[in-house]
């Protein structure tokens, strides 16, 4: 897809940065941050990508030649994103008791929808005061995600302390 098809499409509403992330099978950071490297930026008053950049503008680029095969998920992010409802995903079991230095080894739904949600299942509506703290993190996920990540965190906590199975 030409980068001016493209960025008229966000534009126009017609596709998301979260659809294009999906397509080439990256993160939003990475299509955003290309977007910016190619010498855009987002004015979020008037809703467009404004060219910003010295060179003359690359309209007529082949976004996709951007990609890298390089920039993709790891191997275990995208296990784990496939996993619908899992709680705690480990890479390597032995590593996630041995030292505080292996926090790292595991990827549960928490993180996985701080960096890309999923969809949404069937809610009913309840309405309940953050704290200014807690709300800082649920406000960094897309709005159309926060229940979703209220809904995981809550579960996460609701099964440690064996509250659901």
């Amino acid at each position: 897809m030409l980068v001016k098809k493209m960025l008229n499409g966000i534009m126009m509403k017609e596709i998301t940065i979260k659809e294009l992330a999906d397509r080439y099978d990256v993160s939003t950071r990475t299509i955003q941050s290309k977007i910016k490297k190619l010498g855009y930026e987002w004015d979020s008053k008037e809703s467009i990508y404004r060219y910003v950049g010295e060179e003359p503008e690359p309209v007529d680029v082949d976004f996709s030649t951007l990609i890298s095969k390089n920039s993709k998920m790891p191997a275990e992010q995208k296990l784990a994103t496939s996993q619908v409802a899992a709680s705690t995903s480990y890479v390597d079991e032995s590593e996630s008791t041995s030292t505080s230095s292996s926090k790292a080894s595991t990827v549960d739904a928490i993180d996985l929808l701080l960096q890309s949600p999923k969809d949404r299942s069937k809610r009913v509506y309840r309405g309940f005061y953050f704290d200014n703290d807690v709300l800082s993190i649920i406000d960094r996920v897309p709005k159309s995600y926060k229940s979703e990540l209220v809904n995981e965190a809550l579960r996460k906590v609701f099964k440690e302390k064996g509250l659901l199975n």
